[in-house]
């Protein structure tokens, strides 16, 4: 199946070309829901600025070579991804967290998160140290699995499990705290 975009395929096609003003519109088009990966990732705005910079003039650059411009969609969000992934990784240092621990899910309470406010989840997350949160906004929400995850950024499937299985903990414990404070 390929990504579905509501960008003209002749205006990526333009842009292909080298056309200024249809990579203005391709940028245009993109760079709100890229810049919304890229702080999610990096969980600081000059960062986040830096790393879609840089990952559009990756964009740019290789657009000639983009096969299917029907697919640009998610070929633009891979390439965000990546870069996100190499700009963060260079600052992040990974550590094992109770790797055991990962493994377990807790079922019994899955319900707790379901009356927050999506900016609150937002704000959680950004507030997460940089390892789990690069970890947890790759596996939940770019749907990486955490062997591809210790591929990308060089650490154990392990700690990408004990990172993610930390960043849930962590976002739990923030947002329940958010709550007491918030209902006095």
């Amino acid at each position: 199946m390929k990504a579905q975009t509501d960008i003209s395929i002749s205006v990526i096609n333009q842009a292909k070309n080298g056309d200024s003003v249809a990579c203005g519109q391709l940028y245009h088009h993109f760079s709100k829901s890229m810049f919304s990966i890229c702080m999610r990732m990096a969980g600081d705005r000059a960062l986040a600025e830096d790393i879609l910079h840089d990952a559009f003039i990756t964009v740019f650059k290789n657009l000639p070579q983009l096969k299917q411009p029907e697919a640009v969609a998610g070929w633009i969000r891979r390439i965000v991804v990546n870069e996100c992934i190499r700009q963060t990784s260079k600052q992040i240092k990974m550590y094992e967290w109770n790797s055991e621990a990962a493994d377990i899910e807790d079922e019994k309470d899955t319900d707790w998160y379901k009356n927050i406010s999506l900016a609150r989840i937002h704000e959680a997350i950004k507030e997460l140290p940089d390892g789990c949160r690069q970890v947890f906004v790759l596996y939940t929400m770019e749907g990486l699995t955490h062997k591809n995850i210790s591929e990308a950024i060089g650490v154990s499937e392990g700690t990408s499990k004990s990172q993610y299985h930390r960043a849930k903990t962590l976002l739990k414990e923030n947002i329940i705290n958010y709550l007491k404070v918030a209902n006095g």
